[in-house]
């Protein structure tokens, strides 16, 4: 058993008795069987070369995560995965995975709305992918149906290289926007799926990254479709705000990795040594692998041993400020309407970064409405505004007019509470 493995229990068993353990669900959920996953191999298996542009669709089967021969159910629909194309952000084809669900009634003769999701951080491994894990739509549980009952084609992308062959460009953003366009395309180029040329994309965390993103940069990936409205439930949005306040903290071993990982594959010359610990360097590529439940607790149990993740704020080396900033969303301009909400418990994308998100985006003139949430934590985020935000969206297409929040306050302060 490695050092890593023997910290971990130890640090399980003290939790435990504590009663502060801070995953959602034993890890025995996260990830399906190994026979589970050896069996799903073939699905997500590019073809050599690969065919078509981005936006093809390359196969379908029914969604199941456990079983084949018992599909997930989903009420007033029917629920699919695919693979397709998609491309990296210089263009290179590359295959993603995609949970599809499609509603039992009759598409209209314009084709159906189509909702893009964009999932929150999952880690990196293929049993980690929301289409191959059975937690996979554990964050649309509040909202599905009621996407469904509207008419509405859902399209949850996994991203490029998670589940299919990598790496994850965690956090990059035009990786993420490619993503979620062409996850579009494909359901549209699905006659099965009845997908109109209208959409809107809903993310949490880092899917709320994906979605603000989107609304920049989805017209320059795609022309021919309509974005009506992007909604972002705890977005991980002011990139530098939220290092700058979560370098030393636990978040730092559940994001680091992954971050790390994406970002030097985008720039290999960004420092590793003068920027992470050495168990940091030891054990990044092994947690990146982890589905996020087991990284975080490892992480918090790292952490109460006096180990960090990141050796200095990484806001403070230029190479490293220099990527949080381009990859953090710019204000949206009036045109592109937004949904934002946050909880006021939420202890990883805190909510006083987005409090000046919202004061930020209100003086560029976005067209932004907040949603605050008292005592709702992140995991909690998406399931509990989505129904509001489902609301929101239909609005956006039934082009009804956007009722913009900026003469509303944040529930919090803008900036860090005393002492942080």
């Amino acid at each position: 058993m490695t050092t890593g493995r023997v910290v971990l229990l130890s640090l399980l068993a003290i939790l435990l008795a504590g009663g502060v353990l801070v995953v959602a669900n034993a890890a025995s959920t996260i990830a399906d069987s190994n026979d589970r996953q050896l069996a799903l191999d073939p699905f997500y298996a590019p073809p050599d070369p690969i065919p078509g542009p981005p936006g093809t669709l390359l196969r379908s089967e029914p969604l199941d995560f456990v079983d084949p021969t018992q599909p997930t159910e989903v009420e007033g629909g029917t629920a699919h995965r695919i693979l397709y194309v998609s491309a990296r952000p210089d263009g290179t084809p590359a295959v993603s995975g995609a949970m599809v669900f499609i509603p039992d009634a009759p598409a209209p003769a314009e084709g159906r709305p189509v909702l893009a999701w964009a999932h929150g951080t999952v880690g990196m491994g293929d049993a980690c992918a929301p289409s191959r894990s059975p937690a996979g739509i554990k964050d649309m549980s509040g909202w599905l149906e009621q996407a469904l009952a509207l008419g509405w084609v859902v399209v949850a992308t996994d991203y490029v290289g998670l589940g299919t062959p990598g790496p994850e460009l965690y956090l990059v953003a035009q990786a993420e926007v490619n993503d979620v366009v062409h996850s579009v395309q494909a359901v549209r180029a699905w006659d099965r799926a009845g997908a109109g040329d209208r959409y809107a994309v809903f993310g949490h965390s880092q899917g709320g990254h994906s979605a603000l993103w989107a609304g920049h940069l989805a017209q320059e990936v795609d022309p021919s479709l309509d974005l009506v409205g992007v909604a972002a439930a705890a977005p991980a949005a002011l990139l530098p705000e939220i290092v700058s306040v979560q370098w030393d903290t636990a978040a730092g071993w559940a994001i680091g990795p992954e971050a790390l990982i994406a970002w030097r594959d985008i720039d290999p010359t960004l420092p590793i040594d003068s920027v992470v610990t050495r168990a940091g360097i030891d054990n990044y590529a092994r947690l990146a692998d982890e589905c996020i439940t087991l990284a975080a607790l490892e992480g918090l149990a790292r952490t109460n041993l006096g180990q960090n993740f990141f050796a200095v704020d990484p806001v403070d080396v230029p190479s490293w400020a220099q990527v949080l900033q381009e990859q953090t969303p710019p204000p949206l301009p009036a045109e592109m309407p937004v949904f934002m909400a946050q909880g006021t418990a939420d202890q990883v994308v805190l909510a006083w970064p987005n409090a000046l998100l919202q004061q930020e985006w209100c003086e560029a003139g976005s067209a932004i409405t907040t949603l605050w949430m008292g005592e709702v934590d992140h995991m909690k985020a998406a399931i509990i505004s989505g129904p509001d935000a489902i609301t929101w969206i239909a609005d956006r297409f039934a082009d009804r007019p956007v009722t913009r929040t900026c003469d509303v306050p944040p529930a919090v302060a803008p900036e860090p509470p005393p002492g942080d």
